[in-house]
């Protein structure tokens, strides 16, 4: 498909800096896909009403590491500033990383990343280079080393669009992490979930709503526009992920005895998708690099809870997979309407799925 159709104008001032206080006061748009769309304005707390004993809430319970690094090159112009964001680990001590800027880094080069608060150092080689400032750099220490030192040294990888406007702080560490972060890998936090707060997790268990996790190790790639013409032309970056026996069965159950399947997140939307291959949800553990546009068939889910994101994205593609390109359009434009907060600290909708004609 043309990507240009996925394309929108967002002003400015309805980016969100900051999310909401508390966390389930964000606001929520409801989109029922059908030849009249239909939108409602609600709350997060609204959530619970929409759903039934039986239904069941997949959470990621990825975590995000501090992995914004900023340091110098060692070598050649000493006084350069580096910035690298940390994507995917290939080995023991070798990470691949966006850096910025990167065009002049060499392959054997040295850079010495350093702490904020303290004298504290990590060292690591340019040992390749790829093309939009992607570079693989080994890292003097190794292993649980390596992750503690990075823990220290390293800052929350907010996105571009809040990076851009502000520093990551000591209460980012706090907010950009879900409420059910216990793995440690992602560089970008599962932005759905944010939202989850006791108090609500208690109104859903109320309801006679379960919850189940799954496991995607979201990347920095799910920031990137997709810079083709073409949705044939653009290739995602992979990520790990994980559905257990013991998860694909709860949900398998759950649907056979009428329950609904609700993603709590593009993330586990594309990890349920990748496990769900031949039609049922199987376990899975391994890297998956789906990319779903609309047209694709759903097999894992039957309901999304996402936020609003970046024109042109993927998961705004497959926001319109699921409930539908017109409908999309037409509740992004609502929501810009009526101030609805975009992005990772934004606001969130609840989706529904799209009949056949309502997809493209």
């Amino acid at each position: 498909m043309r990507v240009d159709l996925f394309d929108f104008d967002l002003p400015p001032e309805r980016i969100a800096l900051r999310p909401a206080e508390p966390r389930d006061a964000a606001r929520l748009l409801i989109v029922r896909p059908g030849r009249a769309a239909r939108f409602e304005d609600r709350a997060i707390l609204d959530l619970p009403q929409q759903f039934q004993p039986g239904d069941v809430f997949v959470v990621n319970d990825t975590r995000v590491i501090p992995a914004r690094l900023r340091g110098s090159r060692v070598r050649g112009l000493a006084s350069a500033q580096i910035e690298a964001t940390l994507i995917e680990r290939e080995d023991e001590a070798s990470w691949r990383a966006f850096a910025r800027p990167g065009k002049k880094l060499k392959d054997g080069e040295i850079i010495r990343f350093t702490a904020s608060n303290s004298a504290e150092h990590l060292d690591a080689e340019v040992v390749s280079k790829g093309g939009d400032g992607e570079i693989v750099l080994k890292f003097a220490l190794l292993g649980e080393a390596l992750d503690s030192a990075i823990e220290r040294i390293g800052q929350m990888p907010l996105p571009p669009y809040i990076s851009s406007r502000r520093r990551a702080d000591q209460r980012d560490e706090h907010d950009y992490q879900t409420l059910f972060a216990e793995k440690s890998g992602a560089v970008a936090a599962p932005t759905a979930s944010l939202h989850f707060t006791p108090r609500l997790l208690a109104a859903l268990e109320a309801r006679g709503v379960t919850l189940q996790k799954v496991t995607l190790h979201v990347g920095a790639g799910t920031f990137l526009p997709v810079k083709t013409g073409d949705t044939s032309g653009h290739t995602m970056h992979s990520e790990w992920g994980e559905v257990t026996q013991a998860t694909a069965n709860v949900l398998n159950h759950a649907r056979a005895g009428g329950g609904r399947i609700v993603a709590v997140g593009t993330t586990c939307l594309r990890i349920l998708e990748t496990a769900a291959a031949n039609g049922r949800i199987e376990s899975f553990s391994g890297k998956t690099s789906i990319f779903i546009t609309p047209g694709y068939k759903f097999r894992a889910a039957d309901v999304l809870l996402t936020n609003f994101h970046l024109p042109r994205s993927t998961l705004f593609m497959l926001a319109a997979a699921f409930s539908g390109l017109p409908t999309m359009r037409a509740a992004y434009a609502h929501a810009i309407a009526e101030h609805y907060r975009f992005y990772s600290y934004g606001d969130a909708c609840l989706l529904f799925p799209a009949g056949a004609e309502e997809t493209v």
